[in-house]
């Protein structure tokens, strides 16, 4: 049986609001403490303050928030609880807050809550950035063909010359400072014309490709790439005292062109007397041609993948020695200049080109020789034009992004930029070589491998032009800081005392180092030797099997760089 509740009396107060005196001694509130205000449950109610009529909302002090105003008890002493205690007195609530409720359209959508601290804001965008470089890394490593594969940043490259225990470092120079570096030469001074030339087939100005062009095999014209000191011209330069360092165009373009680079190069500098000789070694990197050594895509390290760095090397070099004598017209004539090619014996056949010694004046004291090539000559409104004849090859879209014969003929300007975006230090070499030699036009060829898989035969989908010194402008190449840059490194080989020296470019910092080496050193180079006659290149044959073709070593008696002094 549940017992009844019993509601007491509520006693009437006539003189104002709240329970009459007497009734605190009734019966009914005997057994309650006096002077004890309401105690809400829940914190958040704000029940506690007495009303107050005597404040009006005309108060400017009174609180903003009207349902406040009546709870003011600051000014009564009958609360145990006084305004300090007030004052300190913080809102908790631990119930969680409403879910809001939105339509269909946010019900997928991610809420994101502000920060309320600084510290919190540092954290969130923090946060941020990190799934921002994760978005990049997947998108990244979708379009690669192997995710395994390590980033180009992370890629670790040799040094192009073995550094010796023995060697003396003297100094090491870093690519920032070249930037600060400018110096204007006056116009330079020809000096000797060696050599004959064929003149340019302007045909080739029109392959597109639609109508491509076999790349042909020039085996029987020989090409040298003979050093300074074993050029029997510089060297009666020399004794005759016309200039105070010797060098060629190849050697000079890389010096100009250094901080641009990021495969590792070396250059030999020899001081004899008050004469510096800048050399390059046997089978040195200079005499090949670097691909894609500034992409963001890196290459198989292996040597036997046909598309890493050392055998697409080999392959540019005989994609440009070939291409530059099939782009002439081959009718027997040639120009011919004041003396014959000073590297052929007589009776040989060798290719196009013509050798100019030119001499520029750095100050009062130091002038420079270098010898520079061009390679063709052309006819233009009766007057004669000099021609450097260069190609670009493709070797596989998948690691360029741009496919040639799809993007040549509508967007070749797009094409240009992305050879220019991956292979910018070797486009400035060559620029910089067709402004030393004083070349009027300087011939760019597109040349890609009629398979990716077959890296022996080659077709030319088009052939562009481009004036030397409007095009550096557009690639950005300073005439005033590629001057600087030797000048300040003549001036240092100076004041060295006699002797031999390497510049190294190191492999994985931007800066040169300064070695003091043995006289003898490089004379005992290894040579790559020609392979026999039965294991040359052949294209690849395919079994049928899906699997890759076994594809030999490049021709390398079509690209093997000769030296004859």
């Amino acid at each position: 049986m549940v017992e009844a509740f019993e509601v007491s009396g509520v006693p009437f107060n006539p003189d104002g609001w709240g329970p009459p005196d007497c009734a605190i001694t009734t019966t009914s509130t005997s057994n309650l403490p006096l002077n004890v205000p309401f105690a809400p449950f829940s914190r958040s109610e704000k029940l506690g303050r007495i009303a107050d009529w005597t404040r009006t909302f005309n108060n400017p002090s009174r609180s903003k928030n009207p349902s406040d105003a009546v709870f003011d008890f600051s000014n009564d002493d009958s609360f145990l609880g006084n305004a300090d205690d007030d004052s300190t007195f913080r809102l908790v609530d631990g119930k969680p807050p409403p879910r809001p409720k939105f339509g269909p359209k946010w019900r997928f959508q991610q809420q994101r809550q502000l920060p309320h601290r600084r510290d919190e804001e540092v954290e969130a965008k923090k946060r941020e950035a990190e799934k921002e470089r994760a978005r990049r890394d997947r998108q990244y490593n979708m379009n690669r063909s192997n995710v395994n594969m390590p980033r180009r940043e992370a890629a670790v490259f040799k040094s192009s010359v073995d550094i010796q225990p023995e060697w003396n470092m003297l100094d090491q120079i870093l690519f920032s400072t070249f930037s600060k570096l400018s110096f204007t030469v006056p116009e330079p001074e020809d000096l000797l014309f060696c050599g004959a030339l064929e003149t340019y087939d302007r045909t080739v100005d029109r392959i597109t490709p639609k109508n491509e062009r076999r790349l042909e095999r020039f085996k029987n014209r020989n090409f040298f790439r003979v050093t300074t000191s074993d050029d029997p011209v510089i060297r009666r330069l020399a004794k005759e005292d016309k200039a105070t360092v010797f060098t060629t165009d190849t050697i000079l373009s890389t010096l100009m062109c250094a901080p641009r680079s990021v495969y590792s190069w070396d250059i030999v500098v020899t001081r004899v007397g008050n004469k510096l000789f800048f050399d390059k070694r046997d089978g040195s990197q200079l005499d090949f041609l670097t691909v894609h050594e500034t992409s963001q895509e890196p290459l198989p390290e292996s040597k036997d993948d046909i598309n890493s760095a050392h055998l697409l090397g080999l392959e540019a070099a005989y994609i440009n020695q070939n291409f530059s004598q099939q782009v002439l017209v081959r009718d027997g004539n040639k120009v011919t200049f004041d003396e014959p090619n000073p590297f052929a014996n007589e009776g040989e056949e060798v290719a196009s080109v013509a050798y100019r010694y030119r001499r520029w004046k750095l100050d009062s004291e130091v002038s420079l020789v270098a010898r520079c090539e061009v390679q063709s000559v052309m006819e233009v409104n009766n007057q004669r034009s000099f021609l450097t004849l260069n190609a670009l090859n493709e070797f596989d879209p998948k690691y360029s992004g741009v496919d040639w014969r799809q993007k040549l003929e509508t967007q070749r300007g797009a094409v240009l930029a992305n050879e220019l975006k991956n292979n910018a230090n070797k486009l400035a070499k060559w620029t910089a070589q067709a402004l030393l030699a004083g070349a009027d036009m300087m011939k760019l060829g597109y040349v890609s491998r009629v398979h990716p898989r077959d890296h022996f035969n080659h077709v030319i989908l088009a052939v562009n032009g481009y004036k030397p010194k409007e095009f550096s402008s557009q690639i950005n190449l300073n005439q005033a800081s590629m001057w600087g840059i030797v000048k300040a490194i003549v001036d240092l080989c100076m004041k060295l005392k006699e002797g031999k020296y390497v510049l190294v470019k190191d492999p994985s910092k931007p800066q040169v180092r300064i070695y003091e080496v043995p006289t003898d050193a490089f004379e005992n180079d290894y040579v790559e030797e020609p392979l026999p006659e039965d294991e040359q290149a052949q294209p690849p044959i395919e079994d049928g099997t899906g699997a890759e073709p076994n594809v030999a070593a490049t021709d390398v008696e079509d690209s093997k760089v000769e030296a004859q002094a």
